[in-house]
């Protein structure tokens, strides 16, 4: 068998999914060089190399990877804080190692101005009413209120805040949800706004759907639709997450979506490329630079944010589908000619189970956090007698864990561990998935219980119907 070196720059669950994509080549005979933030108990036992970097800085990566030039063939990468870094530009450039990522120059993620200023020129329908205010352009604070409160007026303060800077969900503030008065509105804003530029735009009702695709720099690769629950509760209660689970439906969109909104989001984003692909072909952006948050209103789909990085935990719900080898998918990316992805008709459902530090649950529910638990190890080993059972139809992925030197696992503030179940519909992926979650004990991990649950996927039906009925 061919051997293939292949450079993984890893920050959790998402990256998990990929090293195990690899590793179940049947093909290549793939070392991996696993770059992560902490000792991830499966990176650690599936990389021929591991090495932790807990910020991980471009420029120690160059290090490691310098002493690995020989055996590294490529690099793909899963976190957003390398790619916006440059990490692409200095191994590619520098080194010769091919990174499936886009450039530094097209890490969209960046700025949150720079989108809606990008998406406003190519396809403006998608975006909502909004205002950018950027410190550089106040001189005290009462010049901004001013302008601020006018702009609240206007939209009656039903109002999204966000940060321009990437904040992985947490900096955003919405009407009704993070605030319910105007003076909560400003205390919000302000808190942001001392870093930076913040973006105040229009609050849209609708149900939300992620878009992810390959692209080779040619061609654009759409793959089925994911649905994120970034809310901390039940409920889509509590504060914004980076995502405590999503899933996917059997066939290429969700339940409460209609065939002409899928192909609505693919011509969206198809300008998009266009646009930024230039004269036929652009390799900076090669990898996932479109990994985008959809709103579905009543009168078509709009765009929350757009990522140049893979889902979290959205692109769990995919690497597990595919039906052909991942070191040949990414050999596609790298020579320009991947066309199509295969997957398995499957459904999926992932689902996190976090510390009790993540989404403000101790400070929610502290009558249910098992304080002699707080801190101590995590045990797998009833969830990977589980997977035995399930084969392919189930995944244990652990994320922001750290195998320590008493040989145990230790849930660090992120979330903890990702469970994917997969199955013929979703309500059986989810079923698996959380037997998953509950085999896993210790560290007081809690989860969302109503992830792909039948009452909050028919809830997510009617209110389309609903918002669809009004435009009769």
């Amino acid at each position: 068998m061919e051997k293939v070196g292949v450079l993984v720059i890893s920050y959790g669950a998402r990256e998990a999914a990929m090293v195990d994509a690899f590793v179940r080549s049947s093909k290549y005979d793939v070392r991996i060089y696993v770059v992560d933030r902490q000792r991830n108990p499966f990176n650690v036992k599936m990389a021929f190399e591991h090495v932790v970097i807990p910020d991980l800085s471009v420029r120690d990566i160059r290090k490691f990877v310098e002493r690995r030039l020989a055996e590294i063939d490529f690099g793909i990468v899963g976190p957003e804080k390398p790619i916006i870094d440059g990490v692409r530009d200095v191994l590619e450039v520098e080194l010769g190692i091919p990174m499936i990522c886009p450039t530094k120059r097209y890490a969209l993620e960046g700025s949150k101005v720079a989108q809606r200023r990008l998406l406003q020129d190519i396809v403006p329908e998608v975006n909502p009413r909004f205002k950018v205010f950027d410190p550089r352009e106040y001189s005290n604070v009462e010049e901004v209120k001013k302008d601020l409160c006018s702009w609240l007026d206007e939209l009656n303060d039903r109002v999204a805040v966000k940060p321009d800077a990437p904040a992985a969900g947490k900096g955003v503030g919405v009407w009704g949800d993070h605030f319910n008065t105007r003076e909560q509105i400003l205390e919000h804003f302000f808190i942001n706004f001392k870093h930076g530029p913040v973006i105040v735009e229009e609050k849209i009702e609708g149900e939300e759907s992620s878009f992810q695709a390959f692209c080779d720099g040619k061609h654009l690769v759409p793959l089925p639709e994911t649905r994120d629950y970034k809310r901390a509760f039940d409920g889509d209660k509590g504060v914004n997450t980076g995502g405590m689970g999503s899933y996917k439906d059997v066939g290429e969109f969700l339940p409460f979506m209609r065939p002409d909104d899928q192909e609505q989001e693919v011509n969206i984003i198809k300008k998009v490329f266009n646009k930024l692909r230039r004269n036929g072909e652009n390799q900076e952006l090669r990898g996932m630079p479109f990994y985008v948050a959809f709103i579905h209103t009543g009168r078509g789909p709009k765009i929350l944010e757009i990522n140049s990085r893979p889902g979290d935990s959205e692109i769990q719900n995919i690497l597990p589908l595919l039906k052909e080898d991942f070191v040949d998918v990414c050999f596609k990316i790298l020579n320009g000619s991947l066309t199509k992805v295969k997957l398995e008709e499957a459904a999926t459902v992932a689902i996190y189970k976090v510390p009790p530090s993540y989404g403000g649950y101790a400070e929610a529910f502290p009558e249910r956090v098992r304080k002699e638990e707080v801190g101590g190890p995590v045990d797998f080993t009833e969830a990977y007698k589980l997977s035995e059972k399930y084969g392919d139809r189930m995944r244990v992925y652990p994320a922001s864990m750290e195998l320590r030197d008493d040989g145990k696992v230790y849930a660090l503030r992120s979330r903890a561990v990702c469970i994917v179940g997969i199955s013929d519909d979703i309500q059986a992926a989810r079923d698996i998935s959380l037997e998953g979650i509950r085999t896993i004990k210790g560290g007081a991990l809690w989860h969302r219980t109503d992830i792909a649950s039948k009452e909050h996927i028919e809830r997510s039906i009617r209110h389309m119907n609903e918002l669809r009925y009004r435009l009769l």
